[in-house]
């Protein structure tokens, strides 16, 4: 995992858009992410020990893998690909950890609003906390295959950003959480 301040410079979105800008681990636990490498076989193994003591830590019950790439999306693929780049939250934690492929997790810094481009690769595992405003997209690669926990059934809601989404409890919970807000 490496994290920078995205570039903000147009084109396409699976590019690095790497500002030189180094943002260190300690960056993103104050904004409530978590992160664990657990390494990966380059035949997929990985120590199912270890995710499962995290998933009972953190209390979740199910999961499932996802393969996001136009064989694993078919028609759906282009899509998903613009859905998952559109920032938005959710009100549930969103959990990944990175079996194969890979790409890039971008979040909002608070109170500064800048992008944080998290560049994910195999062994890597991500947390986002419900509420956190963030986008996906993959690299040039335009594959990853990822394993998905969930506390309960997956709620998958994307709540775009808007006046209304800002006003949400749990966007509301979340920046008191990270002490930005009331």
């Amino acid at each position: 995992m490496r994290a920078y301040y995205f570039d903000n410079v147009p084109g396409d979105q699976r590019l690095p858009h790497d500002s030189g800008s180094s943002v260190p681990l300690s960056t993103l636990k104050q904004l409530g992410v978590h992160y664990w490498n657990i390494p990966v076989s380059a035949g997929g193994e990985y120590d199912v020990k270890d995710v499962d003591a995290i998933a009972r830590e953190r209390e979740y019950k199910n999961r499932d893998v996802i393969n996001v790439s136009k064989e694993g999306l078919g028609e759906a693929y282009e899509g998903k690909i613009k859905m998952f780049f559109e920032e938005h939250m959710h009100e549930d934690e969103e959990i990944r950890y990175i079996l194969g492929g890979s790409g890039f997790f971008d979040v909002r810094e608070h109170p500064t609003d800048k992008w944080i481009r998290i560049a994910m690769e195999p062994g890597d595992m991500i947390v986002l906390p419900a509420g956190i405003y963030h986008r996906f997209t993959l690299d040039e690669k335009n594959v990853i295959k990822a394993l998905r926990l969930f506390k309960d059934e997956p709620k998958w809601t994307p709540y775009n950003r808007g006046e209304s989404t800002d006003t949400n409890p749990i966007r509301h919970d979340y920046l008191h959480t990270v002490g930005v807000g009331a």
